[in-house]
């Protein structure tokens, strides 16, 4: 299962990056007066949660029918509320170390509605992606698992 885990997560990471981007893309952060490269801050801060949440549903995506097909419903509306989440703790961190509390509060809920309004406009992108990602866990064939003979 350690294994399909990471596979999950390789998957999540890989196809939903892309999505990411394409948010980043359509409602760029620099035109609301971020500093340039915010859109590829936000994608690289928001690779590690969407792995953590591929590898957490890979096994409900392994079970029945009916499991998979929760688990990819879970995946449209994770992905979305892990990358916003992950880039408002990255902006949150990063304005607060240089300026202050208050601005980094205030720049926080900024990526929080650009963020939200960005998924809203991927939103179809992001359940096409989730279904890619259900079948490639269950299709993908993954290596067997060794067995060690009993010697003697």
């Amino acid at each position: 299962m350690i294994r399909a885990s990471r596979r999950g997560a390789a998957f999540a990471a890989a196809i939903f990056a892309p999505v990411v981007w394409a948010a980043t893309a359509i409602s760029p952060p620099e035109g609301l007066g971020a500093p340039d490269g915010a859109g590829i801050w936000a994608v690289v801060m928001s690779v590690p949660a969407l792995a953590l949440l591929g590898a957490a549903l890979t096994p409900a995506a392994l079970g029945s029918r009916a499991s998979a097909a929760s688990a990819g419903l879970a995946l449209a509306v994770g992905v979305p509320l892990a990358a916003v989440i992950s880039a408002m703790i990255g902006v949150y961190l990063l304005v607060a170390l240089v300026k202050g509390l208050d601005p980094a509060g205030m720049a926080a809920g900024l990526v929080l509605r650009d963020g939200v309004t960005a998924a809203v406009l991927v939103s179809p992108l992001i359940a096409f992606a989730s279904m890619v990602w259900v079948v490639l866990v269950r299709r993908w064939p993954g290596r067997a698992p060794v067995r060690i003979r009993d010697v003697g």
